[in-house]
């Protein structure tokens, strides 16, 4: 002990010893020592020396550390001391390098040397799984130092590290276990532990997302207080980035896991925005970049549009436009909001609708679209805020051919409004305005409004504008070339000139109004031939390609510059070889490239604002096109039109074809669905067939084993004596009597039985055949009377018409004083009897016909009772007819049972015969029956 107070400080006489020396007798110390108290101080001396003499430390007391990590697991005082010790060896404590050294190489000698030591340390792998291993001790002054050594080498050398505890057994899942010790120094260690170990690793990414890092991670920000929260929320949030950023499978699992909808409330703002904390500037950054990566547009399309989806159907997208319109909302937090506002809308149709009923809480209202448009083309606003609104547009006009007729209609004459703010008006006003910047933004606004969009190129031709008072209006391409003629700024010509190319681009319309003006041409041929600086080099390989565009598009609709005239000219005044090169001179600049790379507009500054993402996309498909149209002859092209013809023709052959195709497969479909329910019944049918031939299979084999048994019974039977009848056993002979005797008794009981079903059928049928003989001849004489009745009713009606006449007859003669049988001049007397006749007659005849009508109504009723009559007997014809037959089939299943008693009696008596036992037959006995009755009659 007197050697460690010396060590530490106390006062011994002699020349003290170098720290190299101290350092080297507590290493024999520490690995000599048989007292743990004499290790344990040992270590802590080289705790006390390790940030001092780094150097030494690590070089000589390393492996003594590591070994006391391994031997001494039971004290947790030594391991806390030896992993203290190790981790301030290995660490670059900022702390610990300004104090050695403020320059440069001392820094970098610093970090070689915990480079080195950390080497030294991960050459043996069980290192790693040792420090593994200690972590899952609870004790706070193991668990603490452990996480933190860890950490230290992950930052010196994370992919050795990660692929080491990748390999070991369960190696991950103790990190994760971390997240939930009770005490936060831990924990928070373990999440920039965890930030450490993901960084750049996908398959641990993956394992730390299913060990449920989402849910324990989004519990510790609300815990924390969300955007308010402190330090720990933002390494939360740094480590979800990490799970989240370029890995596809992490976040398919964050938004199945309904995560997506837990980010809402990160973005609740009050209405007092002033006084936010740089930290919460900071979480909410975060957050908003955690939006962003659900809905990049490097990930997939299917995946950026489910989350767009979720994220609109959970209200999110809501809340980050109430942060848009918000006021006193800082710079970079509303810069970052519009970006990605701009990502959760861009190519999604229900999400740009909805952003475009999106309003500013201004009086009057003003949709958010303007208001953004204002800050873009206001030259007073930060260059960043700039982009994001214009990344904003680009992304609200993306495959949205809606939003592209509703801007470009506020440019249309029709539907100009003087009392406000358009967003056309606001483009045109960017458009042609003093600030340079201003007129690049609004002609890549522009752009985007024709991007992919036929009609709405054709419709721009339309927009005049006013130039100055008393001069006639121009129209919008016109005043584009006069600013280009002009020799504005190149950023200017720049996006002008994009904005021209765009337009006319796969728009045979739009080029003959651009080659219609005849300043047009020659202005791009002389800024094309001309050996300009290296500034305007772009601006020639864009009159270039706009040039070539001229060509490729042209339906030779005008003589002058047809496809042939343009490429004559070019050969004459620029050649053919001058114009590709400057035409590839667009794609070799060195802005080119990286606006290639990503559809956000980001810049360093606003000098280099030069290309667009969409318009590098146009130049790689056109460039080439161009260069081969500008190389082909006459022929080539004629031939080249041919071609196209007869592939359009083959195509629609073709489209024709994959119609029919597809009725087929509809067709083919369908019989698959009948052919699969068939083999199904079929299968079935098959099943029972099968159960059905297994069911006989075993009744025969039943069957034939009965069949052997009473044959071996028979033969042992019949060997048997006095003992059996005929090799039946008694027994089984009065069984068989008995069966026998019962079935005579049915027997007798079916034929009663069938007896009486005969006599109630020879009655029914007596009841039939009376129903019917009578019903028929009552039938027949009834048709017959009624014959008779209509002929005697026919008899007086006619004799009453003669009656009716005669008496006519009479009446007239009467009237006339002429008697029916004397032509002779009456007297008065024969007068008065001839008028006394002719009353008795009339009386007699009137009481005839009074006779006749009621013999007629008589006849009329006995008709109508012979017509029901004849109903009722037909009804009950059918009715006894319906009762013989049922009594019929009554009677043959009768038979039929007889017929099988019958059968069953004679296979009985034939068994019986068979083994020998007399029987009497019914036959014989009735043959008997019938010689007695004969015998006795003689």
């Amino acid at each position: 002990m007197n050697f460690f107070r010396g060590v530490m400080g106390g006062q011994t006489a002699g020349p003290q010893p170098s720290g190299a020396e101290t350092i080297q007798k507590l290493c024999d110390r520490v690995a000599s020592s048989t007292l743990l108290e004499d290790r344990r101080d040992a270590v802590r001396a080289l705790k006390s020396l390790s940030k001092k003499y780094r150097m030494e430390v690590g070089t000589q007391a390393m492996d003594h550390l590591i070994n006391i990590l391994h031997t001494d697991r039971s004290d947790s005082e030594i391991l806390g001391y030896a992993l203290d010790t190790l981790y301030n060896v290995i660490s670059n404590d900022e702390e610990e390098e300004q104090d050695e050294s403020e320059d440069e190489n001392a820094q970098k000698q610093a970090d070689d040397l915990g480079t080195q030591f950390t080497e030294k340390f991960i050459q043996d792998p069980e290192h790693i799984t040792l420090l593994l291993t200690l972590l899952e001790e609870f004790d706070f002054h193991v668990r603490w130092p452990a996480v933190k050594l860890l950490t230290a080498l992950l930052k010196s050398q994370g992919v050795q590290v990660q692929g080491i505890i990748l390999v070991s057994p369960m190696g991950v899942s103790r990190l994760m276990d971390l997240l939930a010790d009770s005490r936060e120094v831990i924990r928070n260690d373990g999440l920039l532990l965890l930030q450490q170990l993901t960084k750049g690793n996908a398959a641990i990414q993956k394992i730390v997302a299913f060990e449920n890092a989402f849910e324990r991670l989004l519990d510790i920000i609300t815990e924390e207080g969300s955007s308010d929260g402190g330090i720990v929320v933002e390494d939360c949030l740094l480590l979800l980035l990490n799970l989240l950023k370029n890995n596809s499978s992490n976040q398919n699992f964050f938004k199945e896991g309904s995560y997506i909808q837990r980010m809402k409330p990160w973005f609740e703002v009050g209405d007092d925005n002033s006084g936010w904390s740089a930290q919460k500037v900071t979480n909410l950054h975060l957050m908003l970049q955690l939006v962003r990566v659900m809905v990049s547009p490097v990930n997939s399309p299917g995946a950026t549009a489910s989350c767009q989806k979720c994220m609109y159907q959970c209200g999110l997208l809501q809340q980050l436009c109430t942060i848009l319109m918000a006021t006193g909302v800082p710079a970079d937090i509303l810069t970052e909001t519009i970006n990605t506002v701009s990502e959760v809308i861009r190519g999604s149709q229900v999400n740009q609708d909805y952003f475009t009923s999106v309003n500013a809480p201004s009086n009057p209202p003003r949709p958010a679209i303007v208001v953004l448009l204002m800050s873009m083309v206001n030259e007073r606003q930060p260059f960043v805020l700039r982009c994001a609104v214009l990344y904003c547009f680009q992304c609200f006009l993306y495959k949205n051919q809606k939003g592209q007729g509703e801007i470009v209609a506020t440019l249309l004459p029709s539907t100009i409004d003087a009392n406000s703010i358009s967003a056309g008006q606001l483009l045109c006003g960017g458009l042609f305005s003093a600030d340079s910047l201003s007129n690049w933004c609004a002609a890549v606004a522009v752009a985007h409004t024709l991007q992919d969009n036929l009609t709405q190129k054709e419709q721009l031709l339309r927009v005049q504008l006013a130039t100055s008072l008393g001069k006639p209006p121009v129209s919008l391409l016109q005043q584009c070339t006069n600013i280009l003629s002009q020799g504005s700024k190149v950023q200017t010509r720049v996006g002008l000139l994009m904005l021209l190319c765009t337009w006319i681009s796969n728009c045979p319309i739009a080029v003959t109004h651009f080659l219609h003006n005849q300043d047009n041409v020659p202005f791009l041929t002389a800024q094309i031939s001309e050996n300009l600086g290296e500034d305007e080099r772009l601006v020639q390989g864009l009159c270039a390609l706009l040039l070539g565009i001229c060509i490729y598009y042209n339906d030779n609709s005008l003589e002058n510059y047809t496809k042939e005239k343009l490429k004559q000219l070019i050969e004459k005044r620029i050649g053919k070889e001058n114009f590709v090169e400057k035409l590839g001179s667009i794609t070799k600049h060195e802005l080119y490239s990286r606006a290639a790379l990503k559809p956000q507009p980001i810049f360093p500054s606003p000098e280099q604002m030069l290309f667009d993402h969409e318009f590098t996309r146009l130049v790689k498909e056109l460039e080439g096109l161009i260069t081969k149209a500008v190389h082909k002859s006459s022929e080539e092209e004629k031939k080249e039109e041919e071609v196209k013809k007869t592939l359009e023709q083959h195509d629609n052959i073709v489209t024709q074809y994959k119609e029919l195709i597809r009725e087929q497969d509809v067709q083919i479909q369908e019989l698959k669905e009948k052919v699969s329910s068939m083999t199904t019944q079929t299968e079935q049918l098959q099943a029972t067939v099968s159960q059905q031939q297994s069911q006989i299979q075993q009744h025969k084999d039943q069957y034939n084993i009965l069949k052997l048994k009473l044959g071996k019974e028979n033969q042992s039977q019949s060997s048997q004596g006095d003992t059996q009848v005929n090799g039946l056993q008694t027994e089984e002979l009065a069984q068989l009597r008995e069966e026998l005797e019962e079935l005579r008794r049915q027997q007798k009981l079916l034929q009663t039985q069938l007896s009486e079903k005969d006599v109630q059928i020879d009655s029914l049928k007596s009841a039939a055949q009376a129903a019917e003989g009578p019903a028929g001849s009552d039938n027949t004489e009834i048709l017959q009377e009624l014959e008779g009745l209509k002929n005697q009713v026919q008899t007086h009606l006619a004799e009453i018409s003669h009656l009716k006449a005669e008496r006519q007859e009479l009446l007239r003669r009467a009237e006339a004083g002429v008697k029916p049988s004397d032509t002779a001049p009456p007297s008065d007397s024969s007068s008065d009897a001839a008028k006394a006749e002719l009353e008795n007659r009339l009386a007699a005849q009137t009481a005839e016909m009074e006779r006749l009508k009621e013999s007629r109504s008589g006849l009329e009723q006995q008709l109508a009772a012979a017509t029901s009559t004849a109903a009722i007997l037909q009804t009950e014809k059918s009715k006894l007819q319906t009762e013989v037959q049922e009594s019929k089939k009554e009677q043959d299943d009768l038979l039929m049972l007889l017929a099988d008693q019958d059968q069953k009696i004679h296979s009985l008596k034939q068994k019986l015969k068979d083994l020998g036992e007399m029987v009497e037959d019914e036959d014989d006995l009735r043959d008997q029956t019938s010689d007695e009755d004969d015998e006795d009659e003689d």
